[in-house]
């Protein structure tokens, strides 16, 4: 299949971080030409004028099976919360997990991110979701100590047969996860570490995420969580550590030393109300990779990206007393190419150039991004705009959206479903 997109402004988020008004042409998976007035014939030809064509964005940290728990846990403080929602996981069935993730990639496609980096169990289900969606999806199948699992069988051995029997796939990327420190020993944690680098694949964990957290494994080993985690030799560049709130200066340095990612969660951290503000400055002076996430549609409450990057914006600005701490250009980076790094795939996604993957969406900016000028487009995309100015959405060359109607399966099947809940 080809597509042609005629007439756009392209953020490409390249290496230039270049803004033109061009035609993008897709033969089958790829972008094969940037260019004005690109005249070949196409499967597809989408009308772009007046519109802002850009990367598709990357959600570095989610659940996406737990949106059928969407407003049933709130105003609750993190241990709490946890508590009451693993005694949800344990009743539910492989449907609710299905059509629970199928519900968050239709809120994914709708709102412009074309990728997700999740953690859960029962990854083969959330697995069989994305195929049916057309999205992108990196699934850590999540590890911890077995007192602590409700999964059935051993946690990482589960993990090891997840990723052995996804390799390879187009749009299933699967790798292994951490619950936190609070519920995995070192022992869970290095041979999961030793999973992952036996298979080639990423690490994915929460970390350091709330002050009851740090202080409690404070008092436990003597060590905050970082420190002791660089002791064990576990940090490395294929983590990405979700949250990272509560850290020390020495505890950044030790992310930026080893080459960990983190991934910012602006909306949900305030939501768990865990205080204060990720040091995300500091991280990115200490050469810390940052990316962002929604974490879940219960402690989000709204899988838009767009959201995540005016909130982070507005955080830190505001905790700084500094309204120039945080550029939007940074922001944009975190969600599209700094996110591809995170992933690994920094070859294929984050931006729109000749050779890439494309991965791309297209919004309308009537009314809240116009006027529309190169120089203030960017700013415009994190303040201005919201996931419903997006028109169309393709992931992998494959038209996921388009006029604002999902195309790439029935949303009414998944409507059906939840209503019986």
């Amino acid at each position: 299949m080809s597509i042609l997109i005629k007439g756009g402004m392209v953020v490409t988020q390249n290496l230039d971080r270049k803004i033109m008004d061009a035609d993008i042409y897709i033969d089958e998976n790829f972008i094969t030409e940037i260019n004005r007035n690109i005249s070949v014939e196409a499967d597809h030809v989408i009308d772009a004028r007046n519109r802002i064509v850009m990367p598709g964005l990357i959600n570095t940290h989610t659940h996406v099976g737990m949106s059928m728990f969407r407003g049933a846990v709130e105003d609750m403080q993190l241990d709490r919360f946890l508590e009451k929602t693993f005694k949800l996981d344990a009743q539910r069935t492989e449907e609710d997990i299905y059509y629970s993730s199928l519900l968050s990639m239709a809120e994914m496609i709708r709102t412009g991110t074309t990728s997700f980096l999740d953690l859960y169990y029962d990854e083969h289900i959330v697995a069989r979701a994305v195929e049916k969606s057309g999205m992108r999806g990196f699934l850590s199948w999540v590890t911890l100590d077995r007192e602590f699992t409700t999964q059935k069988g051993e946690p990482l051995k589960n993990a090891e047969e997840f990723i052995s029997s996804h390799r390879g796939k187009e749009r299933v990327v699967p790798s292994i996860g951490f619950q936190g420190v609070y519920v995995c020993s070192d022992e869970t944690l290095l041979k999961g570490k030793e999973i992952a680098e036996r298979y080639g694949v990423i690490e994915h964990m929460h970390l350091s995420e709330t002050r009851k957290e740090v202080y409690d494994y404070l008092k436990k080993k003597n060590k905050r969580p970082v420190e002791h985690l660089k002791e064990i030799n576990f940090l490395s560049n294929n983590l990405v550590a979700a949250h990272t709130v509560w850290l020390t200066v020495r505890e950044i340095d030790y992310l930026g030393q080893s080459g960990v990612s983190v991934s910012h969660n602006p909306v949900s951290n305030m939501k768990l109300g865990t205080g204060g503000a990720a040091p995300v400055p500091e991280m990115m002076k200490r050469n810390v990779n940052v990316t962002l996430g929604t974490d879940s549609s219960v402690t989000n409450n709204n899988l838009d990206m767009f959201d995540v990057m005016k909130t982070a914006g507005l955080m830190h600005k505001n905790d700084r007393w500094d309204a120039s701490v945080l550029p939007s250009q940074s922001i944009l980076d975190f969600a599209t190419i700094n996110a591809a790094k995170a992933l690994k795939v920094s070859s294929l996604l984050g931006s729109i150039e000749e050779g890439k993957l494309a991965d791309i969406i297209i919004l309308d900016p009537f009314p809240s991004g116009i006027p529309l000028k190169k120089e203030n487009i960017v700013a415009n995309i994190v303040y201005a705009l919201k996931g419903l100015n997006v028109t169309h959405t393709i992931v992998d060359g494959r038209i996921l959206m388009s006029s604002g109607v999902i195309r790439s399966f029935d949303v009414g099947e998944v409507l059906s479903f939840m209503e019986k809940i």
